[in-house]
This record gives structure tokens, sequence and C-alpha cells, in this order.
């Protein structure tokens, strides 16, 4: 009889330990994700749900007249700013202006250092490997700009074969320079900014330069640039201007359809009143 007791009590033991082990391999029951969770989630998978939930856009610039450029009382005034102000309006956030280096554009965008780009943008093939264009909103050239005491001396390409030329760094002046026969047989130097080149240009470091024809209207032949005059006869090639954000991103759909209500209620075109020659840049655009 004591044998047997002692077996049942030991199968009991054995059974009650097994039971307990059993408990504790049981697998946890998953969590429902909690609204943060998903909001995460969502920010990563939407640019429009990660801007309009900071609040704010971050727009990648450079400072160059007529496009973002500083008023005599210091604020950001420009085409591009008050543009980027009016579609920011209809988000529902604030715009931030942040100055970028031309050359790590893509970089700065690909990391969200900033949104986008806005800042007389000129679309590309090349630029469209890296980022999504939005609507084109005004069409650019570039046009050649040498002192006036020069202008009967550089009258076509061929004349500035020769010369010394620059242009900013990693722009559409520079790929026109590097793009033409006769420009690319120039001695080319690369300048930081436009700006920078104009002012060169005026202190004699260079017989021309190439910049925006957009730049050209509102600073050659006036103040500190009384001297310049843009080269008559020459048109390199067109080319769009359009707002970059990073590729694949939901903003460029949203920002469209914005720019269509900007475009229908006839505030772009007033924007685009407001600074010399653009009226027509802009129509063109329209008409595109």
């Amino acid at each position: 009889m004591k044998k047997k007791l002692l077996t049942m009590l030991t199968i009991l033991g054995t059974m009650s330990v097994l039971g307990g082990c059993g408990d504790k391999l049981t697998p946890p029951q998953p969590m429902e994700p909690s609204d943060n969770a998903g909001a995460a989630a969502s920010s990563a998978d939407s640019d429009y749900a990660y801007i309009t939930g900071n609040g704010k856009m971050v727009i990648g610039i450079t400072y160059y007249e007529p496009m973002n450029y500083k008023a005599e009382d210091g604020s950001l005034t420009g085409f591009d700013t008050e543009f980027a102000e009016a579609v920011c309006a209809k988000l529902g956030v604030t715009p931030e202006f942040q100055e970028i280096d031309w050359d790590m554009k893509e970089t700065e965008l690909k990391s969200r250092n900033i949104d986008c780009i806005w800042n007389g943008l000129t679309v590309t093939e090349d630029r469209r490997a890296n980022m999504d264009f939005s609507k084109t909103y005004l069409i650019n050239k570039q046009c050649i700009v040498v002192n006036k005491d020069n202008a009967s001396t550089y009258t076509d390409t061929a004349s500035l074969s020769g010369a010394m030329l620059s242009a900013e760094s990693g722009s559409a002046g520079e790929t026109a320079i590097t793009s033409d026969s006769n420009l690319s047989q120039a001695s080319y130097t690369a300048s930081n900014s436009q700006q920078d080149a104009l002012i060169a240009l005026n202190a004699g470091n260079y017989d021309a330069i190439v910049i925006d024809y957009t730049m050209a209207l509102s600073s050659v032949g006036s103040g500190d640039f009384s001297d310049l005059v843009i080269v008559d006869g020459i048109e390199l090639a067109n080319e769009e201007y359009a707002i970059g954000f990073r590729t694949g991103s939901d903003m460029t759909a949203h920002v469209d359809g914005i720019i269509d209500e900007l475009i229908a209620d006839g505030t772009l075109e007033g924007i685009a009143s407001h600074y010399e020659g653009l009226t027509d840049l802009y129509n063109a655009a329209v008409a595109k």
C-alpha cells in the first residue's frame, strides 16, 4: 500500500510540474499598436503626414533675387518665397526657409534636413533620378552677362570660346557652359553662387558669366551692377522651374492640387506681377 501511495503522489506531483511549465510556455497575446506607433508609421510612409504633423515645411533655398532674397528691412521676400507662403497657408503649416549648399541639395532632401527645394530649381533628367518635381510654374532660360564695355566684343558663343567664364557650381548655368561646343572651350571657374559670380564679373575677374535670366532681369543694369548688361541674341536652352520633393513623396500630388487652385483664382499670377519680367515667364509655363 505504501508503494502504491508513493507512486500516486509522484504522478500527481509530475502532473502539477508539467501544468506549471505549460503556463509559462504559453505565448503572450499580441498587443494592439498605440496611437503614437501608428502615427510614427504613417509619418515614415507619408511626407504629407510628416510635414503636417510637424506643423511646418522646411524649404531649402539659396539667396538670389527675384526668387528668394532679403528686402531692405531684412525680411525674406521673392517670388518663390511668396509662392511657398501661399501654398503653406493652404496646407495649414508654417514655411521655414533654410539656406543650403546648392551642391548638397539632393543629400539635404534625402536626409530630411529639408522637406523640399524651392528656389528656381530647374527640372533636368539627372535630377529626376533623385527627386520628384511639382508642376512647372515658370519657364526660365540661361543668359550671358558681360560688362557693357565688352558688349561689342562678346556677341555670340563663338566669341566667348577663349574668354574667362563663371557660373554657380552645380547650376543650370554651369551645365549650359559645359554642354555648348563654344562655351566649353573657354576657361571656366565655378562660383559659390550666382550672386558671387555677378560680384566677380563686376570686379573684372571674369569676361562673362552665365546666370538665370530671372536673376539677370532684377540685377543687371542697376545699382551695384549698373555697368553690366545681358548679351542680346544669345539664348541658351529654355528650362522649367518646379519644386523638388523626395522621390515617391505624396507631397507632390498635394502641392500640385494647391498650385492648380492658385492658378485658377489668380493668386500665382498676382505674385508674379510683383517682380519684373516674371509675368511673361509665368504665362509661358501655364500655357505649356
